[in-house]
């Protein structure tokens, strides 16, 4: 699973022009799967994307997750995370999983990812044309692969 956060004044996804979930001060999380995902992906992930510290303290370093601050997480899913690009200029989206694999998956990243956080957590709709407006802060903006972890 691979995932890009986002730390964000502000951030909303539309859907055929309705928001269907927004967040004020928090993270904005895209979400990519690919078929080898388990449920021990989605717990390493969700603890990272809670508890990582890239929030202002009363000092001004990043000291402090979006649970201490009471943030929002806004997860909306990306097939393209998982985009090859080795050959040729169209990149090949093979990794990725298909609906019946990643919905389930998806489905279960918000229900640790509201559980961890202690309140639900804002989503786009999985395989919809989304609209993602944010107001990146800082910008912070960092990358993490569950078959990775750096």
């Amino acid at each position: 699973m691979r995932i890009v956060i986002q730390r964000v004044s502000e951030a909303s996804v539309r859907v055929d022009g309705n928001i269907t979930g927004s967040i004020g001060k928090g993270l904005l999380v895209l979400m990519g799967i690919e078929d080898a995902d388990t449920k021990e992906d989605i717990e390493w992930l969700s603890n990272k994307i809670v508890n990582i510290r890239i929030f202002d303290d009363a000092d001004g370093v990043m000291n402090l997750s979006v649970k201490d601050t009471e943030g929002g997480i806004l997860l909306v899913s990306q097939f393209t995370l998982h985009a090859s690009t080795k050959k040729g200029n169209r990149p090949s989206y093979i990794k990725a999983s298909k609906p019946e694999i990643a919905i389930p998956v998806y489905e279960s990243m918000i229900a640790q990812l509201s559980l961890d956080l202690g309140k639900p957590v804002q989503t786009g709709i999985f395989g919809a044309d989304m609209k993602v407006s944010l107001l990146n802060d800082g910008p912070v903006t960092i990358v993490m692969d569950s078959k990775n972890k750096e």
